[in-house]
C-alpha cells in the first residue's frame, strides 16, 4: 500500500483554483447519472468526458438524461476524455474495467473503480495499473460501508470464533452479481479478523424492487445476537462518497487504495 497522507482530505482543487475534471465511465447507467445529480449540487468537480460503450443507444447524446445538459457528449475515445481530466472514475459493467484500468494508466489518470462483479483477470490488471497511477478499488463507496467494515472488524476481533457470522443483503432486481460486491467484501474483512476460510460466512440475497441497498451482519451464539446494519435510501450517497474519495485520489503515489484510506480508518 502506497502512503496514503492525511485523512479525510477531499477537499483538494487544481493548482488554478479551477474546478476539477472528472471521467465517468458508464454514463449511462444508475450510478453514473447519479454522480452529474450530486455534481450539481456544489462539488469542486466538472465534467470532462462521458464514456459508454460502443453498442450504447446514446453516443452522441449529452451525458445528462435529466435535467439541465451537461454539455458534454457521451462517448467511447477514453483517450481523448483522459487528456483533459484529473481523475476518473468507473461504474460501468466489469468486462470493460480492465481496458478503463489500462486506458488511465497510459494516460497517468487517477481511478477510482466502483463496478462489481469482475474477475481475477481483471483484478490483475488493476494491479498492474496501480504501478503507475493511484487507483482506489471501492465496491460500495458510501462513507458509512467504510466505517461498517470498522465496526464488524471490531466485533469479529472482540467476539471471538464462538459467535457463528452470517451476511444478509438487499438490492434492486436488475442487480447482476450476488451476493454482492459489497457484501463479498464484508466477508473478506471477517475472514481476514478472524483468521478462518471466507467460506465459513453465509450469505443471503435479495433481488426485488428498486431496493438501493441494505447490508447487514449477523454474531450469533446460543444466548445473544449482535447485529450491525447499513441502508441506503438514495444512490446519490454512493455519488457523494464517490466524488470525495476521487478529489482524495488526485496527487497520491500510485498504489491501490480503498475508502478506508480516504477515511483515515
Amino acid at each position: 500500500m502506497a502512503p496514503t497522507g492525511s485523512p479525510q482530505d477531499s477537499s483538494q482543487d487544481s493548482p488554478s483554483g479551477s474546478p476539477l475534471r472528472l471521467a465517468i465511465f458508464g454514463i449511462t447507467g444508475r450510478m453514473g447519472q447519479s454522480l452529474i445529480s450530486a455534481m450539481r449540487e456544489g462539488s469542486q468537480f466538472e465534467l470532462c468526458g462521458a464514456l459508454a460503450s460502443a453498442a450504447s443507444g446514446r453516443l452522441g447524446q449529452d451525458a445528462a438524461a435529466q435535467g439541465p445538459p451537461s454539455g458534454v457528449t457521451v462517448g467511447v475515445d477514453s483517450a481523448a476524455a483522459l487528456a483533459r481530466c484529473d481523475v476518473a472514475v468507473d461504474f460501468s459493467l466489469a468486462a470493460g474495467v480492465a481496458a478503463h484500468a489500462g486506458a488511465c494508466a497510459a494516460a497517468r489518470v487517477p481511478l477510482l473503480v466502483g463496478a462489481t462483479g469482475f474477475d481475477a483477470a481483471t483484478r490483475a490488471e488493476l494491479e498492474r495499473a496501480a504501478r503507475l497511477i493511484p487507483v482506489l478499488i471501492a465496491p460500495n463507496t458510501s462513507v458509512g460501508v467504510a466505517v461498517l467494515r470498522k465496526l464488524i472488524a471490531v466485533a469479529a476481533s472482540s467476539l471471538g470464533p464462538a459467535y457463528a457470522v452470517e451476511i444478509a443483503e438487499a438490492h434492486h432486481k436488475m442487480k447482476r452479481d450476488a451476493p454482492s460486491g459489497t457484501a463479498l467484501s464484508l466477508g473478506e474483512v471477517l475472514a481476514a479478523t478472524r483468521g478462518r476460510p471466507a467460506s465459513d460466512i453465509g450469505y443471503t440475497v435479495v433481488r426485488s424492487g428498486d431496493i438501493v441497498g441494505e447490508h447487514t451482519v449477523t454474531f450469533a451464539n446460543a444466548d445473544e445476537r449482535l447485529e450491525i446494519t447499513h441502508r441506503v435510501t438514495d444512490r446519490k450517497t454512493f455519488a457523494r462518497g464517490a466524488l470525495q474519495a476521487a478529489a482524495w485520489l488526485i496527487g497520491r503515489p500510485a498504489g491501490l487504495y480503498g475508502m478506508h484510506d480516504v477515511l483515515g480508518l
